[in-house]
């Protein structure tokens, strides 16, 4: 378990809001909840949480709106999103607007609460962590270049929109370039999800990298699936 962070629910349900309120505070985080996309906004200033779960769907606005307005005014707050299961679109947007993680509803109340944890852990490691190789500046994938320093991928000088995690998703890619990396190291070195975890945000953020890097995302030439393992970046 973290230690206790500051948590902003946004949550139009407030049966649903309540519960999940209860059991992280539980965890002796401290939470507030806001049931509308403006008062979220409002408590973002005010509260100036170290982490939001945000509902897609709000009664006076797209979820995803808020997102877009978070990230643009610059910050970096982790937001973990909460989709309905047939809200595929919304999910990939999310993620192109900078999300850290979805969970899809009707969810597991313990996987959410792991999904919590790793996104505070991400920001807050909990001790020294090892040195990783150095990298060069300056990659290139096919017509795409990635600026590691300044964490931001262009083709052709135009930039191109990519999350955290999906940037942290490519270097973890690149450095090791040529090699098949598996489905569990992934879900480690990028997420911290221990052995056993089940989740389809991998897939969700690979194709997004695909439709940055490829010609042709459906017939991938540079981010490759060796199926049962993993994938390679040639």
């Amino acid at each position: 378990m973290t230690a206790p962070a500051r948590i902003l629910l946004i949550e139009d349900n407030r049966d649903l809001a309540l519960g999940l309120r209860v059991n992280l505070e539980e965890r002796t985080h401290q939470v507030q909840v806001a049931h509308t996309a403006a008062d979220g906004m409002v408590r973002l200033r005010q509260f100036r949480p170290q982490l939001v779960v945000l509902d897609v769907a709000l009664p006076d606005g797209d979820g995803l709106d808020l997102m877009r307005r978070l990230r643009a005014a610059g910050d970096e707050t982790p937001v973990l999103l909460l989709t309905a299961r047939s809200q595929r679109e919304a999910k990939l947007l999310g993620l192109r607007l900078g999300a850290d993680d979805y969970v899809t509803k009707p969810f597991d109340l313990e996987e959410l609460l792991a999904r919590v944890d790793v996104l505070l852990r991400r920001v807050r490691p909990a001790g020294p962590v090892a040195a990783a190789e150095p990298l060069a500046d300056h990659v290139t994938i096919g017509d795409v270049e990635v600026d590691v320093r300044a964490r931001t991928v262009t083709r052709k000088g135009a930039a191109l929109a990519v999350s955290r995690t999906g940037f942290d998703l490519l270097l973890m890619l690149i450095r090791r370039r040529g090699v098949v990396v598996t489905r569990a190291e992934l879900m480690r070195e990028v997420w911290g999800y221990g052995e056993g975890v089940v989740s389809r945000t991998l897939d969700t953020h690979v194709f997004e990298l695909r439709r940055l890097i490829e010609a042709d995302p459906s017939a991938p030439e540079h981010l490759l699936t060796v199926w049962g393992i993993g994938y390679r970046l040639s």
